[in-house]
C-alpha cells in the first residue's frame, strides 16, 4: 500500500533576531493603544506593568533587548493578570505590525502552510526549546495572526 504523504515545511526563526520581520525583535515600528512602539518585544513587554512611568521608559529602551531587559525587573511589580493574557498583547502588536507592515505581513502569507517553530534553547514557553518539544507559543500565535491575515483577504 502506498500512502500520499503530504510534506510539511519548517519554518524557523528566533524571537530575538532583529533582522527577521518575523522576530519580535525587529524593528518594524507600529502605533497601538495611541503610542509608536519601536518593536513587537518594546509593547510586549511594557504591557506587563500597571506603571505608566516605567511603561514609557520600556517603550524608549534603545533596542528590543533592552526592552527585554527592562521586562524582566524584579523591582517593579507585573500586572496581575499577564500570565494569561500574556500571549494576547503578543498576538496584538504582530498582528499590528503585520497590517503596518506590508512586507512582513507577505513573509507570513508566503510561509503558506509551513509550521513554525521558535527555535530557542532554553525557552519552553515561546520556543520549542532545547528538546524542541517546547510550547512554541511563538510559531503558534505566528500562525494564527497568518490565518487571520488570509481570511481579512479572502484567500
Amino acid at each position: 500500500m502506498f500512502f500520499d504523504k503530504k510534506e510539511t515545511k519548517l519554518l524557523t526563526l528566533s524571537r530575538d533576531d532583529a533582522n527577521h520581520p518575523l522576530a519580535s525583535h525587529s524593528k518594524h515600528a507600529f502605533e497601538l493603544d495611541g503610542f509608536e512602539w519601536p518593536s513587537v518585544e518594546h509593547y510586549y513587554q511594557a504591557m506587563k506593568f500597571d506603571d505608566a512611568e516605567y511603561r514609557e521608559q520600556i517603550r524608549n529602551a534603545t533596542h528590543p533587548a533592552e526592552a527585554a531587559k527592562l521586562g524582566k525587573s524584579k523591582k517593579h511589580t507585573r500586572r496581575k493578570d499577564w500570565k494569561k493574557n500574556s500571549v494576547t498583547y503578543m498576538t496584538r502588536a504582530t498582528y499590528i505590525k503585520c497590517r503596518t507592515h506590508s512586507d512582513v505581513a507577505q513573509v507570513l502569507l508566503d510561509s503558506g502552510e509551513d509550521e513554525i517553530k521558535n527555535v530557542s534553547q532554553y525557552d519552553y514557553f515561546w520556543g520549542s526549546g532545547r528538546d524542541m518539544r517546547g510550547d512554541n507559543h511563538f510559531g503558534k500565535m505566528l500562525k494564527g495572526v497568518r490565518k487571520k491575515l488570509r481570511e481579512e483577504l479572502g484567500k
